[in-house]
């Protein structure tokens, strides 16, 4: 279906209104519509997120929603509560006022005048999150869900746990992240005057998230508010779950086509963190459209085929990757009529005491697992965007520091699509310990490149609700399971598996550095889910990546970022070092005479000794300046994270100021006792 970019005369758009909600707070809206809705109403698409319209996403609302208001929809962006224009103060992610604020908003937006009474939800990340608890409260004017890069798991698969383990690698640094955007003020020229008591009653008032999140190390009730996996049968709208291979919620996909109870389809490409019409890795599609299928489908009830798509469009990497090689992956789209699968069987592969993977069963001979603390450095960013930088390396470094089985050369091709499982006993000499598992494609010149991985806190190896300690000695029986993926081994290729008692910055480190004996043989398996090459592949079924030209100049893609590792030999100290592009002089027009200027800079450090669990330590650090005309203010934010044996330490301070006075300045520390972590 071929459409025109849109021309102001199509669109009208409504820079910033007030949504009042029953307790008397004011959410910021931003709205684009045809320019004839009032007199023919039409559905209407909420994206709604903590991430401040009047700025940060200004670039890419408008090439969204401006897209979807020339096609007979009105698009609009709204603020939470305590961010960027919106009244009132957020006190962490996904709270239960996050989710009635939400209701609230639908129903408001269906009492507009250009509104037909019909809306869907679409977001990525924070926003595909909140469509998907929202559509829970089974609103009466939610007809369609679209959510991207999400997950239906706090606790399993969010940015604070994995397996049970802390995730160094997240949970500080995307609160840290969190910290600073929140400590911005409300813009000036929206708000008014009353911007600066806002700000100040924000800087005063809004928490560190990580306190709260370290304070619940177990899947807790904490975590089961707004994890929908709880009750998939709440969830009665139609939703389209999207993703990428890249992207650490894609787990959430699988489960979501085998656990709602309506209509549900997945799409997983080769993209990192990011939207699939500017999905870095590419190949980018044509997104917008596929969104278009949807809402016109549910929201204005043309059928458009959505419900005789399959369950699940995804991509089939066939790159063997390393280092920096990421711009675009080759490989094949497939389909999958049903979810689970019949055609998808598991392959069986024997880790042998001679570290080989073999099909049949061998002899068992335990062998030790006792790897350096660095060992992981190689891993990459937990949550890619899609930036060189963001990627693992090549794995060789990190499989010399592991315990490594490799196959033999494939004869012919391997096909996986699924969720990899590795199955052990184990023997730990510590009641904490922590097993890292890494599924590599060794090409025949030996470079190394990580298909998927999987953590699991062994204090866990039953239940993320109620752990246990390990009996020092005593063997058990693991189950871990790897993150799901798409990929095709080639012929004279070897399959590794990659297993370490250690991973960082990704695992906090155990308290001690203690030795794990594996059993191998019959007892340790490591069961692939194997699909037929026969099955039959499609065309790429999508058009050309499109959008609406941007009215405002603000950068649509992630900042770029460096890498880099430092060595200290002397002291067996190792140092990861992420650090953004200073993103300066960005000018917002956004229908305000004077643009705006923002700046911001921002890094994260991990560094720890090779032999010593208790040197791990993660900073982040951001300072963020804007300025328009005579109005000028800066924000320093930074957070750090530590631990002995027995408690976590945690140490933030903000910093805020209008023009060279300092208005803020505030610094607090907190310590959280470890908990089987």
């Amino acid at each position: 279906m071929a459409h025109e970019d849109p021309t102001d005369s199509q669109i009208r758009e409504i820079a910033n209104t007030w949504i009042r909600l029953s307790d008397g707070c004011h959410l910021a809206a931003r709205i684009w519509m045809p320019a004839d809705a009032e007199e023919h109403p039409v559905p209407a698409v909420l994206e709604y997120l903590p991430y401040r319209k009047s700025d940060w996403t200004a670039t890419r609302d408008e090439t969204h929603h401006r897209w979807f208001a020339a096609r007979g929809y009105a698009g609009i962006r709204v603020d939470i509560r305590g961010t960027g224009d919106s009244e009132g103060i957020i006190t962490d992610e996904y709270p239960a006022s996050e989710q009635q604020d939400g209701c609230e908003v639908l129903a408001w937006l269906a009492e507009q005048p250009w509104c037909d009474g019909n809306v869907g939800m679409i977001g990525i990340s924070w926003g595909g999150f909140n469509g998907l608890q929202i559509a829970a409260h089974k609103p009466p004017e939610l007809k369609a869900v679209v959510t991207i890069c999400s997950t239906d798991d706090r606790y399993a698969d969010d940015v604070h746990y994995m397996g049970g383990c802390v995730l160094g690698a997240e949970m500080m640094p995307w609160s840290a992240t969190m910290l600073a955007l929140n400590a911005r003020p409300p813009d000036p020229a929206v708000v008014g005057e009353r911007w600066r008591e806002m700000w100040r009653e924000r800087l005063a008032k809004t928490p560190a998230f990580v306190d709260e999140w370290l304070a619940h190390q177990h899947r807790d009730a904490y975590w089961e508010h707004g994890s929908i996996n709880e009750d998939y049968q709440a969830i009665a709208a139609p939703v389209l779950a999207v993703g990428g291979w890249n992207d650490p919620y894609r787990n959430a996909i699988p489960r979501m086509l085998e656990g709602l109870p309506g209509v549900a389809k997945g799409l997983i490409g080769p993209w990192a963190h990011t939207y699939p019409h500017i999905g870095q890795p590419g190949p980018a599609i044509g997104f917008l459209e596929e969104c278009l299928r949807w809402w016109d489908q549910y929201l204005k009830g043309i059928d458009r085929g959505v419900e005789q798509d399959p369950a699940l469009r995804a991509f089939m990497v066939e790159d063997h990757l390393s280092g920096d090689e990421h711009d675009e992956v080759h490989g094949r789209w497939i389909v999958e009529e049903d979810w689970p699968s019949p055609g998808i069987a598991a392959s069986e592969l024997v880790l042998d005491g001679d570290r080989t993977l073999r099909p049949t069963a061998v002899a068992p001979t335990p062998v030790q697992l006792a790897t350096p603390q660095h060992t992981g450095v190689a891993a990459g960013s937990w949550c890619a965007f899609g930036k060189h930088s963001d990627f693992p390396l090549d794995q060789r470094a990190d499989d010399g520091r592991s315990l490594s089985f490799d196959s033999d050369p494939l004869e012919e091709p391997l096909e996986i699509l699924g969720y990899p499982e590795l199955r052990l006993r184990v023997t730990s000499d510590q009641p904490v310990a922590l097993l890292a598992a890494r599924l590599v494609d060794v090409a025949p010149d030996g470079s190394a490149t990580l298909v998927t991985r999987g953590l699991l806190n062994l204090t866990h190896r039953d239940s993320h609700e109620h752990p246990a300690p390990l009996e020092p000695g005593q063997p058990f029986d693991v189950r871990l399971s790897l993150s799901a993926i798409g990929y095709r081994f080639a012929p004279g290729h070897r399959i590794r598996i990659g297993l370490s008692n250690t991973y960082w910055p990704w695992a906090w480190p155990s308290p001690q550095a203690g030795v794990l004996h594996v059993d191998t043989g019959d007892d340790a398996r490591l069961m692939l889910p194997r699909r037929p090459r026969e099955a039959t592949p499609i065309a790429p079924p999508f058009g050309e990546p499109n959008r609406a030209p941007a009215k405002t100049a603000w950068p649509t893609d992630p900042p770029s970022s460096a890498r880099r590792f430092v060595v200290e030999p002397e002291r067996g100290r190792h140092t990861i070092e992420h650090t953004s592009e200073p993103l300066g002089a960005k000018r917002v027009t956004h229908n305000h005479e004077i643009p705006l200027d923002e700046r911001i800079d921002k890094a994260t450090t991990f560094t720890i000794q090779a032999d010593d669990p208790l040197s791990a330590e993660a900073l982040s650090h951001w300072t963020i300046q804007q300025q328009r005309g005579d109005w000028a203010v800066r924000v320093d934010a930074e957070s750090t994270m530590r631990a002995d044996a027995e408690r976590f330490h945690l140490a933030h301070r903000v910093t805020a100021w209008e023009g060279s006075s300092c208005v803020s300045d505030e610094a607090w520390s907190t310590t959280i006792p470890r908990d089987l972590a």
